[in-house]
């Protein structure tokens, strides 16, 4: 009996080292995996509004009509460009679908990327031309009251906006991404419930650490759209979460997502640009630019390049990122050869805010942050603007915590920014 058993786990073990000293010796299968598995296969693309719901209204135009022509602009770039990608459309008619049915479409498509496209607007100004005089009761007799008389025009406000959820709705976007566990975990559904047990600890933390990389990925995307606009001349407003109203579309879906709000179309300049074939055609061009080169980043930092045979791979032109040289407190863009950490790791940074101020590391609306503050010095159409940046965090859900403390002080507007061999990896300004 002994021996049978010994026999038997003898045979059991040969087997294993076999297969190990298999998978050692030829890799190939392991490669090929790698190449069916690039990091970003699959982007969905949602124009925003749609059919009986118009969206923000200009002069002469509607935001749904703009965000289409848009997105289908944007999807033929990737289309033509990323064959390796697929692109998915919410629509591509003039046709209303509930945000659930988009969350819905993407999630079924098990996207890597969501983009929803939209328009901006606000109301028009009033203003006082003058006064008119009359006569108001007042017990039994009348009173003479001037009163103002009011002409309206067109907003100016103008400008590009990238929103990510807000921090507020990451128990949300979890939920959303245990909802799609089977995309996931790429399992059928009896499995994939087998495994997300949401009382299981193990599987609480897959779901925060995909959640909190998901976050990362979409604040890196949304501010090089914005950066992509800023490069052609347009006004950036910035890349922000949308703090005050959240945008449920974004957190529904289980992958990194962003809204880009093209302009705004209440303003009658923006709406000609908007609705011109050169105005649309570089607002997509900007929106691919981005994605390209969020696309290359993910290959550069992650495995799927190393693993691929890169020496097989015809030579991409990278985009130039410059490093940052660290004078004090003060951040300057230079030509170093040299980066400024000689670490290999990717740290965080949480950006404040950017102002043409220059504020002194221990003004007051810094005091209670505690932690080193440093700065960055850009110069956008030749006026210079300062980037406060906040901390040296080791990983991203670290720095979405110090990020939540950032705006219950007041930055409402602060996001996450990384940083790799002193390369900020997220911005080439």
């Amino acid at each position: 009996m002994r021996w049978n058993r010994f026999w038997t786990l003898g045979s059991g073990m040969l087997f294993i080292c076999t297969l190990f000293i298999q998978a050692t010796v030829d890799p190939a299968a392991g490669d090929k995996k790698k190449k069916q598995d690039p990091p970003l296969r699959t982007i969905v693309i949602d124009a925003g509004h749609g059919g009986n719901d118009i969206g923000a209204r200009g002069s002469y135009s509607t935001e749904k009509e703009v965000t289409l022509d848009v997105a289908l602009k944007l999807g033929r770039m990737l289309e033509e460009n990323m064959p390796d990608v697929k692109v998915v459309y919410t629509r591509k008619t003039d046709r209303f679908d509930d945000p659930r049915r988009k969350a819905e479409i993407a999630n079924d498509a098990r996207g890597d990327l969501f983009i929803s496209i939209h328009c901006n607007s606000a109301p028009k100004t009033r203003h006082v031309t003058g006064y008119k005089t009359v006569y108001r009761k007042k017990g039994k007799r009348k009173v003479a009251v001037k009163q103002p008389i009011y002409s309206y025009s067109a907003s100016t406000a103008q400008g590009t906006e990238t929103y990510v959820w807000a921090t507020s709705k990451n128990n949300a976007k979890m939920e959303s991404l245990k909802a799609s566990s089977v995309m996931v975990l790429d399992a059928n559904s009896e499995e994939a419930k087998e495994v997300m047990d949401a009382a299981d600890p193990e599987t609480f933390i897959m779901l925060n650490t995909l959640r909190n990389a998901f976050f990362d990925q979409s604040l890196r995307l949304s501010t090089m759209v914005e950066d992509e606009f800023t490069r052609v001349g347009r006004i950036s407003r910035g890349a922000r979460q949308r703090n005050e109203k959240g945008i449920w579309v974004l957190q529904a879906t289980a992958m990194p997502s962003v809204l880009v709000e093209l302009g705004f179309i209440s303003n009658p300049d923006e709406e000609e640009y908007l609705n011109s074939a050169n105005g649309q055609q570089e607002t997509a061009q900007c929106i691919f630019k981005a994605v390209k080169r969020y696309k290359e980043d993910l290959e550069r930092f992650g495995n799927y390049r190393q693993e691929a045979a890169p020496a097989a791979q015809p030579d991409v032109p990278q985009p130039t990122m410059q490093p940052v040289i660290e004078t004090g407190y003060r951040y300057k863009k230079g030509t170093a050869n040299t980066p400024a950490t000689a670490s290999s790791t990717i740290m965080y940074r949480v950006q404040l805010l950017v102002s043409d101020k220059n504020y002194s590391a221990k003004a007051p609306i810094f005091k209670k942050l505690g932690g080193p503050l440093k700065v960055e010095t850009v110069v956008v159409k030749r006026k210079k603007f300062i980037k406060y940046l906040w901390g040296t965090f080791r990983s991203g859900p670290e720095a979405t915590t110090a990020l939540k403390k950032a705006q219950k002080l007041g930055f409402k507007d602060a996001f996450v920014v990384s940083y790799k061999n002193g390369l900020r990896l997220d911005s080439q300004m």
